[in-house]
C-alpha cells in the first residue's frame, strides 16, 4: 500500500546485482558434534555385534545350520556398514556450517545433496534450545529455529556449545522486532 506522494516501484533487479550465500562466512559446530556421532554409532554397532556373536556362540540352543552359515556375513556386514556410517559422520559433520546476519540465520548442510537453509529473523515465530541426555554430557545443545506458519521446525543447528546456542537465542529474541532496512 502506498501513501500519497509515494509512487509505486517495481525496479528490475538483475541477478549480476543480488548477494551470494557462497561469500557468508559459516562458523563451523563444535567439534564435540562429530566425537559424539561417532560414540554413538560404535556404541549402536558394538551392541548389535556382541548381540549377533552372543546369539552364535550362545550354549542353551543348537542353531540351525543356516544361521551358523550365515553368522560371518552379518557380522562382516554389520563392520562395513559402521564402517561407512563412520566415514560418513567423519566428512559430512564438519560441512554443517551456519551464519548468523543481523537480518537472517542461515544452515549450510549436505555431503552429497548439499543445501543453504536462510531464514530472516523477523520471520522467526521462536526458537528453542534442546538438549539430550547425550547433547548434556557432550556440552552441546540444538537450536530449533520456528518460522510462522509452520507445523514443525524450519531447521535446526545440532553440535552447539550450550553457551553459544543460548547468545544466538537471546539475539534472535532481541532482534526479532528490528524492522528490515
Amino acid at each position: 500500500m502506498t501513501t500519497e506522494g509515494e509512487a509505486f516501484s517495481n525496479t528490475v533487479v538483475s541477478a549480476d546485482q543480488l548477494p551470494s550465500l557462497d561469500t557468508l562466512v559459516y562458523e563451523p559446530l563444535s567439534p564435540r558434534y562429530r566425537t559424539l556421532n561417532l560414540a554413538i554409532a560404535a556404541a549402536i554397532f558394538i551392541t548389535l555385534l556382541v548381540v549377533v556373536n552372543f546369539i552364535r556362540f550362545q550354549p542353551f540352543v543348537t542353531l540351525p545350520e543356516g544361521l551358523l552359515f550365515a553368522w560371518p556375513f552379518v557380522t562382516t556386514g554389520l563392520l562395513a556398514l559402521w564402517g561407512l556410517l563412520s566415514v560418513y559422520h567423519w566428512l559430512a559433520d564438519p560441512l554443517l556450517q551456519f551464519s548468523l546476519r543481523e537480518q537472517d540465520l542461515s544452515v549450510h548442510k549436505g555431503l552429497i545433496f548439499r543445501s543453504i537453509t536462510c531464514q530472516p529473523v523477523l520471520r522467526i515465530q521462536h526458537i528453542e534450545l534442546k538438549r539430550g541426555p547425550l547433547e548434556r554430557l557432550a556440552g552441546l545443545a540444538t537450536l530449533q529455529v520456528f518460522s510462522a506458519g509452520g507445523a514443525g521446525h524450519t531447521f535446526e543447528i545440532p553440535g552447539l556449545p550450550v553457551a553459544q546456542a543460548q547468545k544466538i537465542r537471546q539475539f534472535i529474541l532481541d532482534h526479532k522486532d528490528v524492522g528490515a532496512r
